[in-house]
């Protein structure tokens, strides 16, 4: 009878203390990562000036503590012979229909994962996307990336699910090259006249990916002889982005078609010019 009351006691007694030092592990779990936390990876961070997104060490220091919170937990449900299989298997339905509702942000936050890991692109990087967009990497999530454009200065946020679906391209330590391009009139231009040409030469190579058409500067030269204005020469500079030596020369290629469309421009307007061939190269680190 003694020995009854002893082990129903204990039944008693045992599960408040499994719960104590569930709890306590967890604690001491958690301190244990805040430590390593606080003394590599914020160290790393810092080391990195800033390469880190402060987002991400956020969510990713949270995921690691509810991490070790649900092993200690399904330690715990094990010793205890608690069926969690059958648990799950209630709570099945309704975990369908928050998987279907949250499938927007389980995708962005696959991309922000694939993006960390892969690392196509990092913090103050220079990228350009297909549809035209140029610009910083401000911040890398773990759902969107801030990318501030270069030009207008505004703010892009692009779900990170979109970035790993389409061709970035890194333009940090790439080559910058400057093309002057020379054309000379055999008449003096009015500055009225110049405005038009201008228009010309930025409707000829807008299209032309690499090519910073934001960056492209036209200047008009007068040339004369003695006090009359004869001819007008105008310099054109390009710049060029690119990653590679063969990116660089298909950008080249399609400088000289576009050449070749401005001529075709304007000469159907009766203007007696003459294009330089020779284009003059200048290498350039991107400062933008």
């Amino acid at each position: 009878m003694l020995s009854l009351a002893k082990s129903i006691w204990l039944k008693f007694l045992e599960l408040p203390l499994a719960i104590t030092v569930v709890i306590l592990l967890s604690r001491l779990g958690q301190q244990i990562f805040q430590q390593v936390f606080q003394t590599y990876l914020l160290d790393a961070a810092v080391k990195n000036r800033g390469r880190f997104d402060s987002e991400l060490l956020i969510i990713s220091r949270f995921l690691i503590n509810t991490a070790i919170i649900l092993v200690i937990i399904l330690i715990f449900a094990q010793t205890h012979q608690i069926n969690l299989v059958g648990l799950f298997a209630s709570l099945g339905i309704g975990g369908l229909a928050i998987a279907f509702a949250a499938q927007k942000t389980l995708e962005q936050l696959l991309g922000g994962i694939v993006l960390y890991l892969d690392r196509p692109f990092v913090i103050d990087d220079y990228i350009g996307l297909p549809d035209g967009t140029f610009g910083k990497v401000e911040s890398i999530g773990l759902r969107s990336t801030r990318i501030r454009t270069s030009g207008k200065g505004t703010v892009i946020i692009a779900p990170n699910s979109s970035l790993t679906q389409v061709n970035v391209e890194n333009y940090t330590r790439a080559k910058k090259v400057i093309s002057l391009i020379y054309i000379t009139f055999y008449q003096a231009i009015p500055e009225s006249e110049q405005a038009f040409i201008k228009q010309i030469i930025f409707e000829s190579t807008k299209d032309i990916f690499g090519v910073d058409i934001r960056n492209t500067e036209v200047k008009f030269i007068e040339l004369s002889q003695g006090e009359k204005i004869t001819n007008t020469q105008v310099q054109i500079s390009f710049f060029i982005l690119g990653s590679g030596k063969l990116s660089m020369e298909l950008r080249q290629q399609l400088l000289d078609i576009a050449k070749q469309n401005l001529s075709k421009e304007l000469k159907k307007y009766g203007v007696a010019f003459e294009l330089e061939e020779k284009t003059i190269n200048i290498d350039s680190p991107i400062t933008i």
